[in-house]
């Protein structure tokens, strides 16, 4: 099975209502290794590594997000899967 390296730049109003730590428990449920974190522009982006699969429902609870989130939008790059060291998922 090949990996895959996805980078989800989400926008709306993810910051601030525990969008981070809400994917780190998602992304580590679903076995994913990679990181979550704030950019100065308001968005969070999540770099995820793992099967395709993982990813897509990854992705899908991107775009809901938790309780108190309002995803507008979630815009994903895909790469080949590559041996970054991730070996958790992590906030930053």
């Amino acid at each position: 099975m090949t990996q895959k390296q996805w980078t989800m730049l989400v926008s709306g109003k993810v910051q601030g209502v525990y969008y981070r730590a809400s994917t780190q428990s998602v992304a580590r449920q679903l076995g994913l290794g990679g990181y979550a974190r704030n950019l100065p522009d308001g968005r969070v982006e999540v770099v995820a590594e793992g099967l395709v699969e993982q990813l897509q429902a990854l992705r899908d609870w991107c775009a809901e997000g938790p309780p108190a989130a309002r995803v507008s939008a979630v815009h994903v790059t895909e790469a080949d899967g590559s041996d970054c060291g991730f070996n958790d998922f992590q906030t930053r």
